[in-house]
């Protein structure tokens, strides 16, 4: 026995190193994730505050959060096809670098446009770094307890990362400067492009060949969608811009799936559409990101303009929702294998639209606990119980080889869902905006003062309260839209899924092929 202390003395100091470096790679690779995660909220409550300093209009100003998601979403399956083309590590660090970039202009942004070239930029830097993250979880970390507890921690920072951008983002906002939520990026991405060459190493290239064409006709065409949905919001459905985007998104998005069909590596292989259950997962999570990018941006802006919230009590004030989101994914994870996926889905999408449909009540009059916070922890509870369910659903019956795509086609969807229904929403929120300020103007103008009148020939816009009144009754028909959506969602889970408790055996060992890109 004394002999072998020696060998095992000798070998522990390598076995120390090791768990130390996969321990720094692990930092690097959860940070890049927190980052990218962070930034799809971290802007939300800063937006009252961008819109004043940059002067956006509400419908403008949509596009600071759908530039991001738009280019995110779009350009994901792309980003992770280059990481296994290129190296996975290289293509990380360019992400990052990238992402660094995009977040110093931002920051520095005096213009609109400025700020939403760089938000599109952020967005196609996070496409580039998100999934070859997780790639490099599974190249870097041995099979066993020890990749399952680093793929743990990537999921708990993918999770928390919203919640966590909410509150960094009120407390940027409300001590420093709107501008800080971009600024944060910079110090923060320069360590992880840092690090990653020295503790993580580079994976084999794979041949293959890249689908530009698809990637820049889907994310194009989505883009002219949503420009469309917009710019019907402030000029309205007859305006010549707004038939010529919904035009150029039909040519592009027709072009995009002829693509698609003919191509021999395609961004997306149609044939994950082939079946039910998988094409009705990706409509449900469509419509159920449209509703919650819907709900997030409107009451963002209703906490702070109409209950006069500071950005930090912002932040706080939508904690609950990650909670409520957290409280459902525990639910559906215990119990799916006892019940099946189906009824959560139903479930889940039943609550969600309770939630939304509550929503459409709020007035000036409503205040934070009997307004929102009810209606917010319904819904997030309904996402909650679908999250988990439509990831395991979405990669089941899939080849193993196939299985990162499927899943990431459901990350994809979930971006470009909440892009497009974003702008949809905003139409309709700018429609009943523009009629319920009709109805209010005489009032207005009897009580207004001349300096009031004054103001309003200038800016166009009426002062509280009449504003609030106007603001209130814009989203309660925007929560209208949102809870259609959500019935959408709850139809499809119905109707087309068809998943049943017996099929669980295969649909695990799929989930577990794809890992938690979930």
């Amino acid at each position: 026995m004394a002999t072998s202390h020696p060998a095992v003395d000798r070998k522990e100091p390598h076995v120390r190193e090791r768990q130390a470096r996969r321990g720094v790679a692990l930092f690097v690779i959860a940070a890049c994730q927190l980052m990218v995660v962070l930034d799809a909220t971290i802007v939300n409550i800063a937006l009252p505050h961008i819109r004043e300093a940059l002067d956006f209009s509400t419908a403008g100003l949509s596009w600071v959060v759908t530039s991001y998601t738009l280019t995110f979403g779009g350009l994901l399956l792309l980003g992770g096809r280059a990481g296994d083309i290129l190296g996975r590590r290289r293509v990380f660090t360019a992400g990052v670098l990238l992402f660094v970039v995009a977040s110093l202009l931002g920051g520095l942004a005096q213009e609109p446009w400025q700020l939403l070239l760089a938000r599109a930029l952020q967005g196609a830097g996070g496409a580039i770094a998100s999934p070859t993250a997780l790639a490099l979880v599974a190249t870097t970390f041995p099979e066993g307890p020890e990749r399952n507890r680093a793929f743990g921690v990537f999921a708990a920072v993918s999770a928390g990362g919203g919640a966590i951008g909410l509150l960094a983002g009120g407390m940027l906002t409300e001590w420093l400067s709107w501008r800080w939520v971009m600024f944060v990026n910079v110090p923060i991405g320069i360590l992880i492009a840092v690090l990653a060459p020295l503790y993580i190493a580079e994976s084999r290239r794979h041949p293959g060949r890249f689908d530009i064409t698809g990637a820049l006709t889907s994310t194009t065409g989505v883009a002219s969608l949503v420009y469309g949905f917009v710019r019907a919001a402030e000029e309205g459905w007859r305006d010549g811009v707004t038939l010529g985007a919904f035009g150029a998104a039909v040519v592009l998005l027709a072009a995009f799936v002829l693509n698609e069909s003919r191509v021999g590596d395609p961004i997306t292989p149609l044939r994950m559409f082939a079946d039910r259950n998988r094409s009705g997962t990706y409509l449900i999570m469509l419509s159920l990101a449209a509703a919650m990018f819907g709900m997030f941006f409107f009451i963002v802006l209703f906490v702070q303009d109409v209950l006069g919230y500071s950005p930090i009590t912002a932040g706080l004030a939508f904690l609950p929702v990650t909670v409520a989101i957290v409280a459902g994914a525990g639910v559906s994870q215990r119990l799916l294998p006892t019940v099946g996926p189906k009824p959560f889905m139903v479930a889940g999408s039943l609550i969600a639209g309770v939630g939304m449909a509550w929503l459409t009540f709020v007035d000036p009059d409503s205040g934070y606990l009997d307004g929102v916070l009810g209606p917010m922890l319904f819904f997030g509870f309904g996402m909650g119980l679908n999250f988990v369910t439509l990831t395991l659903t979405a990669v089941s019956g899939v080849a193993q080889h196939e299985a990162g795509a499927a899943s990431g086609l459901l990350n994809a969807t979930q971006q470009v869902g909440g892009s497009l229904g974003l702008s949809i929403l905003m139409t309709v929120f700018g429609t009943a905006s523009r009629e319920e300020a009709e109805k209010r103007i005489p009032d207005f103008m009897a009580e207004a003062s001349p300096e009031q009148r004054a103001e309003f020939a200038r800016t166009h816009e009426l002062p509280d309260p009449w504003g609030d009144a106007v603001l209130a009754q814009g989203m309660s028909t925007a929560f209208a839209a949102s809870a259609a959506l959500v019935a959408l969602a709850l139809l499809t889970a119905v109707l087309v899924i068809r998943v049943r408790r017996s099929d669980l055996e295969a649909l695990n060992g799929a989930a577990g092929a794809g890992g938690p890109a979930a």
